[in-house]
């Protein structure tokens, strides 16, 4: 959105120029999805329609802008949410013996902004969601793992993430596919190089799978 008086752009949204203080012109509801969203190439300015990985008119990569743009688009549904009180599409609450389907970008995110916080939140959810979904109730719970981590600087996480992969391999057997090794080995070796938080996703997606199909 370019601004009418002194053609500076404007962030899609916005109410005023940054530049000029206009008020910019509000779009009609009725025709908003049916308008095609125009974004402006950094290098170039030129206008460009949809998410090209480069500029049609200079070339330039786009790449970096369009992760910009999925990732405020992201937090603008988030706020919304939150706004309107409605967050269970990211918190979802599930039912006794069953296990939710939780948002990866969204714990991703909140994990890496807040300097790994959220991660101690989701490793609990992963551990309790993974015992429940490979029937492995008794099994140690998450808050007894976490502080076992913590204790054990480290140590136990990595016994954890090596029974995670049998676990997913119970699930993975649940559905039906063919388990030829052990998930544990490569989760073990990420958690060795740093890269828990990997492990993070690839053990929710397994979960998120299984509660997909329940």
């Amino acid at each position: 959105m370019k601004c009418p008086k002194c053609g500076a752009v404007c962030e899609e949204g916005a109410k005023f120029c940054p530049v000029c203080g206009e008020a910019l012109p509000v779009a009609d509801p009725q025709n908003q999805n049916a308008e095609k969203t125009v974004s402006y190439c950094p290098k170039c300015g030129k206008p460009y329609e949809g998410n090209p990985a480069y500029c049609p008119s200079c070339g330039a990569s786009l790449l970096l802008r369009n992760a910009q743009n999925a990732a405020h688009n992201f937090g603008e549904n988030v706020n919304q949410a939150f706004q309107s009180g409605n967050m269970n599409q990211y918190f979802p609450q599930s039912q006794p013996g069953s296990v939710p389907s939780r948002s990866i970008p969204l714990y991703l995110i909140l994990t890496i902004v807040t300097c790994g916080i959220f991660g101690l939140y989701w490793i609990v959810c992963l551990v309790n969601d993974l015992n429940t979904a490979a029937g492995t109730q008794n099994d140690t719970n998450g808050i007894v793992v976490l502080l076992l981590d913590i204790v054990t600087c480290g140590i136990y996480g990595l016994y954890w993430m090596y029974k995670a992969g049998e676990k997913v391999g119970m699930i993975k057997q649940r559905r039906g596919i063919p388990v030829s090794g052990n998930d544990g080995i490569l989760y073990l070796i990420l958690q060795l190089i740093g890269l828990g938080i990997i492990n993070y996703c690839l053990i929710q997606n397994e979960i998120n799978q299984v509660a997909t199909q329940a």
